[in-house]
């Protein structure tokens, strides 16, 4: 049902935007503008179909309707929203359009935005209101970009489901058959891949610090990626582990992901760990092909209980790139199974030292004690929520003195095995092919009471993040619930040109167009 209903939407719009630019003769409401991907919106804004104010409002409309049962946003820019849109249009008209203009998109609540609250969706930081924008949306803002309000998320980005928020979990916009069962859009960007799988935005910004892009991706039918490390500035985004933290997008489609990492992605001496490089057009690899590349399956990524459907997906990528003309080989990455405890060691012991900033003292809440240090304690024990208690406290032990030899610094070794694996089997192949997570989105609350099993679902995406890589998850299957799910491809480092390239050829091969079965 769904892929049906998705093909005939997709056609439909198509046929509209194609056949008579959304003509009053073509009968469709301007609330259809919300289900085109970010090129074709921005061909319709480039042959005058319509304004970004039309196109804005449409979004803004359907935020309002929408956004009270899905729980995407946390904060609404309508008026900004609405007067950015002018600012294109009056662009466009003077023959001045920018790459993105008019283009309505969500930002995670991670980026500092100017002007608009940001929080990480923590209690700790009150209503804070940065005076400066992160750099990743200034690119976009300085492509003509056009901002919706902020996207919920994990609490300072830690978890894998979004249920760590302060505002409440976002909904998956996608139900199991015959379910009303609310499900999971992944964390920590959850509600960047809500928004974009209900036509909320255009495409979103998102981070992945051991899976966050890649599994929200997964779980809604959308496009992430994470670009290697060091290829998008990290200033302004609120820190979780910063070795690991990598901004990126979740869009509608490959060639939207590949457009919007282009944009996001830009050296900057604001941050140290930025690498000075130019950044490709990759919007020419998306339709290059496979023919004649050699793609990698790790046959470590085959674990025990996946489910069979999983496999199966797996096995019918394979067979997809081979039909394509690409060779596939064989590949180990022994130390592939050290990777989750590694990760859980890195990025708390990193968070641990990233937030000790949050004391009440300069920005943010402050819960006022009888002397300093019970202002620092009451300030973090009522700022922090659960899960971010958790991981400070592993990260605080790991790096504590008699333990960090013992524990952070032998991860810290196992880290480097793992990139050298990477670089061993990157000699033979191009690419490597994956499953993005051994399950499609579960419903909440079945993981939340065993933060292993959760810990679990980045088992196919922390390796990336730990050898800094870029991972791309692209949406090529319905299982047997009726749910999306991902494979995943793995590529050199700065090397997102063969990531886009597979991917791309993937996207074609699967044809996936299926929509969420609209109940909201």
């Amino acid at each position: 049902m769904h892929r049906e209903r998705g093909l005939i939407l997709h056609f439909e719009v198509k046929a509209a935007y194609e056949g008579d630019c959304f003509s009053d003769s073509m009968d469709l409401r301007m609330s259809d503008l919300t289900k085109l991907t970010l090129t074709a919106a921005l061909e319709g804004l480039e042959s005058k179909a319509f304004s970004s104010r039309e196109l804005t409002q449409a979004f803004v409309d359907q935020i309002e309707t929408s956004n009270g049962v899905l729980n995407a946003y946390v904060v609404t820019t309508p008026d900004k929203a609405l007067a950015m849109a002018d600012a294109s249009d009056a662009r466009r008209a003077n023959g001045e359009a920018l790459a993105l203009d008019g283009a309505p998109l969500g930002i995670k609540d991670l980026y500092c935005t100017k002007g608009v609250r940001t929080t990480a969706c923590s209690e700790i930081l009150g209503e804070f209101t940065p005076t400066y924008e992160s750099t990743v949306t200034q690119n976009l803002w300085d492509a003509g970009a056009v901002m919706l309000g902020k996207l919920n998320m994990d609490e300072f980005a830690m978890g894998s489901s979004n249920e760590t928020s302060r505002f409440g979990p976002p909904a998956n916009p996608w139900r199991r058959d015959g379910s009303n069962q609310k499900l999971t859009a992944g964390g920590s960007s959850g509600g960047s891949a809500a928004a974009v799988a209900a036509d909320l935005c255009l495409a979103a910004t998102a981070s992945d610090t051991g899976g966050s892009i890649r599994q929200p991706a997964a779980f809604t039918g959308t496009v992430g990626i994470k670009p290697t490390y060091g290829r998008a500035s990290r200033y302004g985004m609120v820190a979780f582990a910063s070795s690991l933290d990598q901004a990126g997008p979740i869009t509608k489609t490959v060639a939207d992901a590949a457009l919007m990492t282009e944009l996001m992605c830009s050296h900057d001496e604001k941050d140290s760990t930025s690498l000075p490089v130019e950044t490709p057009r990759w919007r020419d690899d998306v339709h290059k092909g496979v023919k004649g590349m050699k793609i990698g399956i790790p046959k470590e990524y085959r674990v025990d209980g996946m489910p069979q459907e999983i496999e199966d997906l797996w096995q019918q990528g394979i067979t997809w790139l081979k039909e394509m003309g690409a060779e596939i080989v064989d590949v180990t990455l022994p130390h592939t199974k050290y990777a989750l405890p590694a990760y859980y060691i890195v990025a708390p012991a990193e968070a641990s030292s990233n937030l000790a900033r949050y004391d009440g003292m300069r920005y943010g809440a402050r819960v006022q004690g009888g002397d300093l240090t019970g202002t620092y304690e009451g300030t973090r024990a009522s700022g922090f929520g659960e899960e971010v208690q958790r991981r400070l406290m592993i990260g605080t032990y790991v790096l504590s003195s008699g333990y960090y030899d013992a524990y952070y610094l032998r991860a810290q070794k196992v880290r480097t095995k793992i990139l050298q694996d990477f670089q061993t089997v990157f000699q033979d192949v191009d690419a490597l092919l994956t499953p993005t997570c051994p399950s499609a989105a579960f419903a909440y609350g079945e993981n939340a009471g065993d933060p292993v099993q959760m810990y679990l679902n980045d088992i196919f995406t922390v390796t990336a993040n730990l050898a800094g890589l870029p991972g791309i998850s692209v949406p090529a299957a319905i299982d047997s619930n009726g749910l999306p799910l991902g494979l995943q491809v793995i590529g050199k480092a700065l090397d997102e040109s063969a990531c886009f390239q597979v991917a791309g050829a993937l996207e074609e091969a699967a044809g996936f167009v299926a929509k969420p079965e609209k109940w909201w």
